[in-house]
């Protein structure tokens, strides 16, 4: 399975690797899109590719780090 989502960091989490431990604790593929990040704020929308289950148990992770999780545009479709 393949989402977009995009993620709004508040200043306290800019600086935690969130991405990389998403990827490495739940296997989910990350692909950074875009990304603006600053000292006080940063927003990265990514593509993930994964199990729906491992997609599913990493989003609730990223939210309850304080990070909040924005659904884009649905499941992409390969290709």
């Amino acid at each position: 399975m393949k989402t977009r989502v995009k993620f709004t960091f508040p200043a306290e989490k800019v600086e935690e690797p969130v991405i990389y431990l998403l990827g490495i604790t739940f296997d989910v593929v990350t692909n950074i899109r875009r990304a603006e990040v600053s000292d006080v704020q940063g927003w990265v929308v990514l593509e993930l590719e994964g199990s729906e289950k491992d997609i599913k148990r990493g989003l609730d992770w990223v939210r309850s780090k304080g990070v909040r999780v924005d659904p884009l545009g649905g499941d992409i479709v390969a290709g």
